[in-house]
């Protein structure tokens, strides 16, 4: 999965990772603005999850979402 696409396109990329962690709030997906480091702190303190946790999920996450394309 390309992070810049992400992070270039949130407002439409935003959904799926609403959706993936569905605990998430608005304003804490305006702070992770496409950013993994920003998902994974925030990740992290939403869900009470280790560091290694929340990495496993991402990659899981990032293997399910390798052919995203914006529309």
């Amino acid at each position: 999965m390309n992070w810049t696409l992400a992070e270039n396109h949130w407002p439409q990329f935003k959904g799926r990772v609403r959706a993936r962690w569905i605990k998430l709030e608005d304003e804490q997906l305006s702070a992770i603005a496409g950013k993994r480091a920003e998902l994974l702190k925030v990740l992290q303190s939403t869900y009470g999850i280790s560091r290694s946790d929340a990495e496993r999920e991402i990659r899981a996450f990032e293997a399910r979402n390798r052919d995203y394309r914006p529309k």
